[in-house]
């Protein structure tokens, strides 16, 4: 394949692209597991692997079809039949040596909405009580929940993870909210990742946040946005013009506007009774007053934010009483 000008891009696997198309081509293989995790396995690629060899070593039936060159479709493990059926069925019983297909499975659940097969789910129960899943890497088991997380049903992915226990194991601190899950992937919400990130965490304590954050080492935006969710839910509620301010403040609104745009996108989502309206309003009302005016009213430099404050409250108070 090199010779040929290809480019190997798997270290672990013979995986190539192609010198022009940059089109992706694996070699068949087959693998014998060798340690612990999704990492412990030796791959074995030569001639004589056959390609009915390579399928039986696939994750899921549904995976494990090709078509020779004339069409013929290549199908030893009745994948097209559970693709019509809406099946997630694993191959074989080498499916229990890949921790992250515990994880793959419930994630296909979340694009299609499959339901998995009872000897799978047994399996995937079977590993995670095996401890099998305290082997993955955190950037993996993250990589994995925020495709989930994006797919178009979510809350299938921790339907499917708590029916076999991985969810206990992986997110002990998380109890997932379905409904709220299901309203972020809504056909007229298209909620971004941090948006649907917050929702799923939206009851966690702080502490629990950031232990999940820590331990799955949750990317800035989407962590930010969940932990300022998390110090900003018990000021949404307020009325007073004061307790807006606070809220605003709180938010860092007025230097992060977007941000905090989508803190009210995901306070919506995940109590669709919440009415954000009255603190737009207060937001565009305190965002209007000139600060710098207000600095040049003044030759100290520290009473300028207790200005700031007083009129921002007063311009709040104007606009929710108009």
């Amino acid at each position: 394949m090199v010779a040929a000008g290809f480019k190997p891009v798997g270290r672990d696997f013979p995986v190539f692209l192609h010198p022009d198309t940059h089109e992706e081509y694996a070699l068949a293989r087959s693998e014998r597991k060798s340690g612990r995790g999704y990492r412990g396995f030796t791959v074995y690629s030569a001639p004589d692997v056959t390609l009915e060899q390579d399928l039986a070593r696939r994750d899921l039936t549904i995976n494990a079809m090709a078509r020779a060159p004339d069409g013929t479709l290549i199908d030893p493990f009745s994948g097209k039949k559970d693709l019509q059926d809406g099946v997630l069925r694993h191959v074989s019983e080498a499916f229990a040596e890949d921790p992250v297909r515990i994880l793959r499975v419930a994630r296909f659940a979340a694009r299609f909405r499959f339901r998995v097969a009872g000897e799978t789910l047994a399996l995937m129960r079977r590993m995670a009580e095996s401890g099998e899943t305290g082997h993955l890497v955190p950037e993996r088991i993250w990589q994995e929940l925020a495709r989930g997380l994006m797919e178009p049903y979510p809350a299938e992915m921790f339907s499917v993870l708590e029916r076999c226990g991985a969810a206990a194991r992986l997110l002990p601190e998380l109890r997932v909210d379905h409904p709220s899950l299901e309203r972020v992937a809504g056909r007229t919400v298209g909620a971004p990742l941090a948006v649907r990130f917050a929702v799923l965490m939206w009851k966690l304590p702080e502490a629990a946040l950031r232990s999940l954050c820590d331990r799955l080492k949750v990317p800035s935006e989407e962590r930010e946005l969940a932990l300022t969710a998390c110090r900003c839910r018990p000021l949404l509620a307020a009325a007073s013009p004061a307790a807006l301010l606070e809220l605003l403040k709180r938010a860092d609104a007025f230097r992060r506007p977007q941000r905090f745009a989508q803190l009210l996108q995901a306070a919506r989502l995940a109590e669709p009774d919440r009415e954000t309206a009255r603190i737009e309003r207060a937001f565009a009302a305190a965002a209007a007053v000139d600060a710098a005016a207000i600095a040049r009213r003044t030759s100290l430099s520290t009473q300028i934010p207790a200005l700031l404050d007083r009129e921002r409250e007063q311009a709040i108070a104007a606009a929710l009483s108009s």
